[in-house]
């Protein structure tokens, strides 16, 4: 069965229970299902609000799951049977380290990524994050996400199908673009923090 066929008979519903399930476990096509989404939403066969909405919240939903098995099933596992798999203690907290540092724009653009964003929400639960810090960066990345690809399906309509073949083409070259974008925001945040500490340790010398 097609994915037209599929969205005859279940509509809304596949989007919300199938984005829901791709991060848990089911190899579900997250993209194109949103793509063509946003082509039904240019049709007016659905409306595109309500299906941002439902992709969002599946999304979400799916990725706050995945935290909550890794924060509480994880940790167990990697005191018992990390050795098995050569992850040691030194390692674990040394990328629990880098994690928590520099990892958690990782979990914003690992959505754009495919097979990545499916571990994200369990990578994040194992190290051990906090939910706050999780929930920023991941429901953001998940907004973004959706809005990217329903909107681009609406945007470019009946030619959905051959957008898609142009994403597929050039996948890597479009997360090479967004890291680099990534990079220069951090390093312009940086720049930021550093010349305000400046100019208070400046105040405090006067």
């Amino acid at each position: 069965m097609n994915i037209e066929a599929l969205f005859e008979q279940y509509g809304y519903a596949l989007l919300f229970i199938g984005l829901l399930l791709e991060f848990i476990a089911l190899p579900f096509p997250g993209e194109i299902t949103m793509l063509y989404v946003g082509y039904l939403s240019y049709l007016g066969v659905l409306d595109g609000w309500t299906a941002l909405f439902l992709a969002f919240t599946g999304t979400t939903l799916g990725m706050t799951v995945t935290y909550v098995i890794g924060l509480k099933v994880g940790m167990p596992f990697i005191q018992h049977f990390g050795k098995w798999v050569f992850i040691t203690p030194g390692k674990f907290y040394k990328t629990k380290k880098w994690f928590s540092r520099r990892g958690n724009f990782f979990i914003f653009i690992g959505y754009f990524i495919p097979g990545v964003r499916h571990i994200t929400g369990y990578l994040t639960g194992i190290l051990g994050s906090s939910f706050r810090t999780f929930a920023v960066y991941a429901y953001s990345g998940a907004l973004f996400w959706c809005i990217c690809f329903i909107g681009l399906g609406n945007m470019f309509g009946s030619q959905w199908d051959n957008l898609l073949h142009t994403i597929e083409s050039y996948s890597w070259s479009i997360v090479i673009i967004l890291v680099l974008f990534g990079a220069v925001a951090w390093l312009v945040k940086r720049m930021v923090q550093s010349s305000r500490r400046k100019t208070l340790r400046g105040d405090e010398v006067e």
